[in-house]
């Protein structure tokens, strides 16, 4: 449980957006294990996702960047290889689709509109294109004050174009770096680089998904404060 954390004491809170705000895992995972499990042996669920976050890194850091469905694309032909499996045409297009489909998790609209009734700014910055984003934002039925998308600033997380066009954004609203939260799943994508900048991070350690668990790597990297939770943020 963190202790000390006093909302009261921001102005403006950022989010991740997948694995903290939306879902992800479960669609992923379920697309992975049937497309794997009819044409080779059993593999465990941790691997798939492991072997799936490990490859869609190098292709998210290259330069311009690709759109998200095609790094979406291109990460399972890179896993088709790694794992010697046929990827027909259909399943490729699919999956780079998928990232528009992922739902928010239960506690996640709840926790927004009580974070905006109590006067916050919200913000959220996402490895994402432009047209899956607002597909889930509609979805979601909710509009953050500041989105900071990949499409947006040509970069991926880890890349810290996203935190300084928040930053930016949000400096242009009269708010200063002390005055916001940064709250995410991911430590590598997020804790990581937030910290580096001087941000307050809250790290969603949800228990029961295995990247929550993992954090997305870089486990080493310390938040200010975890929650197990956007439900738990609220009960601080």
């Amino acid at each position: 449980m963190p202790v000390g954390l006093q909302l009261s004491a921001f102005d403006a809170v950022t989010f991740d957006f997948y694995g903290t705000i939306v879902d992800w895992e479960p669609e992923i995972l379920s697309f992975l294990r049937e497309w794997t499990h009819g044409q080779v042996c059993s593999i465990p669920d941790s691997i798939l996702l492991e072997t799936y976050d490990r490859l869609r890194q190098p292709i998210q850091a290259e330069r311009p960047a690709w759109r998200y469905p095609e790094v979406l694309s291109r990460t399972l032909d890179a896993m088709a290889l790694e794992f010697d499996c046929a990827l027909p045409a259909a399943l490729r297009l699919e999956f780079g689709g998928i990232a528009a489909t992922h739902r928010a998790f239960p506690d996640s609209l709840e926790a927004l509109n009580k974070l905006r009734q109590g006067g916050l700014i919200l913000g959220v910055l996402s490895n994402v294109d432009e047209a899956s984003f607002e597909s889930i934002l509609s979805s979601l039925d909710f509009t953050f004050d500041i989105k900071v998308t990949a499409q947006r600033v040509g970069a991926y997380k880890p890349d810290k174009a996203h935190f300084m066009t928040a930053l930016a954004d949000l400096r242009a609203q009269g708010i200063e770096k002390d005055r916001i939260l940064h709250v995410a799943q991911s430590k590598r994508a997020d804790i990581v680089p937030a910290t580096e900048l001087g941000l307050s991070c809250v790290w969603v350690e949800r228990p029961d998904h295995v990247f929550g668990r993992r954090g997305g790597g870089a486990e080493s990297a310390q938040a200010t404060y975890t929650v197990s939770s956007l439900a738990q943020l609220l009960d601080l």
